[in-house]
Order: structure tokens, then C-alpha cells, then sequence
């Protein structure tokens, strides 16, 4: 059985207060891109979980989100079977596109279809918050608000069709520095969350991106730049508006054309600023319909054409050489 892991990106990020337990209260619209690493599961006969990866630094076992969320399963139903699971990752690993916790939720998803579970995928959803905050969303994917530590999920309709540029520079960043440096009484400006969720419910892609803000920036570009530079070669090779996804380092652009999509994208390549660069699209669009640039979500928009299939293909694995994946 072989199962696609998606990568999200956030398009807002706000952090509303910090819980007693140590947890930070958000507010986020979530959206999965079209960029995914691959979870191969074979049933064995040998009792246990064995775990192979294409990256030797990645753990094989407890350590490793896909091995947590088999063995929850596993352990619940009294699973006398074994599995072996192979994880070839694409996806940038502490890169603030939850690729560790959209593969424990593949694992979820394909655990409980090679052993006949019957869970649904909102008890799916249920257990894997118990792996990490970000697993509910990727059982879910789509477009969603995310509230609380991020498990309190409200689906919402497809944002319009457009082109997702990514790009990694060559640092990692621990979520925990980020989180333990974030002083929200010193933070004065927050997203407008509500009002990107009524610009996706108008299908507005320019309210959208008019809204785009991430807290968490206020504490990972001072530290490092480089975010800051990816961001700004972005806006000035034609992004609609770009930013730092999650915790970062990672940067994404939002684009409505897919030559000035691919012009970025080259452009950023040679600027040396991204170790990992991506061209890819949104999963599950909403139509085609756009607001007015600059503009204030609008009731219908213009309608735009959508792009000729394939300008723009996933970032599949295995398509370096069309310029989707570069390393």
C-alpha cells in the first residue's frame, strides 16, 4: 500500500495567548499543497514495526512520528501482525510544512485500511492528536481554520487555483526557540484571520493574500535574514504576496500566473538564498474566481481562465529535471 503525504502551508498565523501547560493558543488558516512525500506499508508476518527512510539522519523508530502513529493503532486493536514501512521524504524536514506529522497521519490513514479498522477520519483525527498538534489537520488536509493548539479543525471551501512557490534556505529552525522567544505583549500586529476566512468563502484569492500575516515571523526573521530576502526576491519576481510558513525557515510565494511563477522560481535558484526550491499548487482548489486585486473580498470577482494543464506539475517526486523539485 503506498499513501501520499501532503505538505501544508499556512496562509495566517496568529497566536492569541500562551495556556498553563506550556501550549500556545492559535488562530491559523491551514492549506495543503501538492507537494507530498510517499508511505509505503506492507503487511508481515513477523510480529512488529519495522521502518526504513531515504534519509540516514531521520529516526527508525519511537523517535519517528510514522512509528508512533502505526503502534497507537497497532496497540489499541491488539495487532498481532507485523508491518514494514518504508518513508521516502521530499518533503524539507524541520521546515514549518508539518511533513512529520502529514506522514504519521498517512500512517493513521493506512494502518486503518490494511487492517479493516472501520475508523472513521474524524476518529482518525481524534487519536492523532495524541501524536502531535498538527496530525489532525493532515488526516483533515484541504483548507482550514485551526484554533486552539491547532486541533480544533473548521473545514472551509477551496481557495481559488494558483501557483505555490517554496523555498528552504539552508538553516534549521526549532519551533521550540521560536515558540519560547515569542512575547505577545510585545507583538502589535496580528492577521486578520476572520477576515481571510470571509475572503475564502468569496472565493477571493486578493483578499486572501491581502491578509496574509504570520506572528511568528516577529521572532525567526530578526534571527535569520535570510527569510527576509527569500521573501523580497519573491515579491519582486511577480508574487501576489509572500511569507514565512509555520515556525520557518521556510518561505512560500502566492502567484496568479504560472510564467511569473517559473520565472521566480529560476530566479530564486540562482540567487543562492534557497538550499530547496519548489513550484507547485494548491491541493483541492476552489475555482478560479479571483477578487480584485488590493481590494476587499469581493462578492464573485472576475473570473479567470484557468492555467493550461501541467505549466505548473506537482511536486512529485522524480521531476527535478522539470524544475518541480530542485536540491
Amino acid at each position: 500500500m503506498k499513501l501520499r503525504a501532503l505538505a501544508k502551508i499556512n496562509l495566517g498565523l496568529d497566536v492569541t495567548g500562551k495556556r498553563e501547560d506550556g501550549y500556545h493558543e492559535v488562530r491559523m488558516v491551514m492549506q495543503t499543497i501538492q507537494m507530498y512525500d510517499q508511505l509505503e506499508i506492507k503487511e508481515s508476518k513477523e510480529p512488529g514495526i519495522r521502518l526504513t527512510t531515504n534519509l540516514p539522519f531521520l529516526p527508525c523508530n519511537d523517535g519517528n512520528l510514522v512509528y508512533k502513529a502505526a503502534k497507537l493503532l497497532m496497540d489499541e486493536f491488539d495487532i498481532r501482525q507485523g508491518v514494514d514501512m518504508n518513508l521516502t521524504k521530499f518533503i524539507p524536514v524541520a521546515a514549518g510544512m508539518a511533513g512529520g506529522s502529514s506522514d504519521a497521519a498517512a500512517a493513521l490513514v493506512g494502518i486503518n485500511r490494511m487492517f479493516q479498522l472501520g475508523l472513521t477520519k474524524r476518529q482518525l483525527m481524534e487519536r492523532g492528536v495524541q501524536i502531535g498538534a498538527d496530525v489532525p489537520y493532515c488526516v483533515m488536509r484541504g483548507t482550514a481554520l485551526a484554533e486552539g493548539i491547532g486541533e480544533k479543525l473548521t473545514s472551509l471551501p477551496g481557495v481559488p487555483m494558483c501557483y505555490v512557490l517554496i523555498g528552504k534556505p539552508g538553516i534549521n529552525v526549532s519551533t521550540k526557540f521560536v515558540y519560547g522567544n515569542l512575547h505577545l505583549d510585545e507583538v502589535t500586529e496580528h492577521p486578520d484571520i476572520d477576515g481571510m476566512v470571509q475572503a475564502i468563502r468569496n472565493h477571493d484569492l486578493y483578499g486572501i493574500t491581502d491578509r496574509m500575516g504570520n506572528v511568528l515571523e516577529s521572532v525567526t526573521c530578526p534571527a535569520y535574514p535570510v527569510i527576509d530576502e527569500i521573501k523580497a526576491q519573491m515579491m519582486k519576481n511577480g508574487a501576489v504576496n509572500a511569507m514565512m510558513s509555520g515556525s520557518g525557515p521556510t518561505v512560500f510565494g502566492i502567484f496568479d500566473d504560472p510564467d511569473k511563477a517559473e520565472f521566480a522560481r529560476d530566479q530564486l535558484k540562482i540567487s543562492g538564498l534557497s538550499k530547496q526550491t519548489f513550484l507547485t499548487t494548491v491541493s483541492k482548489p476552489g475555482g478560479t474566481k479571483y477578487g480584485k486585486k488590493g481590494g476587499r473580498p469581493a462578492e464573485g470577482g472576475v473570473s479567470v481562465p484557468a492555467a493550461p494543464g501541467g505549466r505548473v506539475p506537482h511536486a512529485a517526486p522524480g521531476d527535478s529535471a522539470r524544475g518541480v523539485k530542485a536540491g
